[in-house]
């Protein structure tokens, strides 16, 4: 009972989770796993998180109106 987890132990297990939570599920679980245990690290050291970047200013590309025309108009 001295290795816990040997090397067939993690495959079986990657293949139960396999098996249970689909292909398309299981990168989505990684990836909140991975999240949280980075949030988990970032509140024991207690550091905040930086905040997020300022979105750049946008610029206005419109084009100038159509000049007005001095021309009368004539009735149809």
């Amino acid at each position: 009972m001295g290795d816990l987890l040997q090397p067939w132990h993690i495959v079986v297990l990657a293949i139960l989770a396999f098996v249970l939570f689909g292909a398309k599920r299981l990168p989505e679980l990684g990836k909140g796993l991975g999240e949280g245990l980075k949030g988990f690290r970032e509140g024991i050291k207690g550091t905040p998180d930086p905040p997020p970047p300022a979105p750049p200013a946008q610029q206005q590309n419109t084009p100038p109106p159509p000049a007005a025309s001095n021309a009368p108009v004539e009735p149809k």
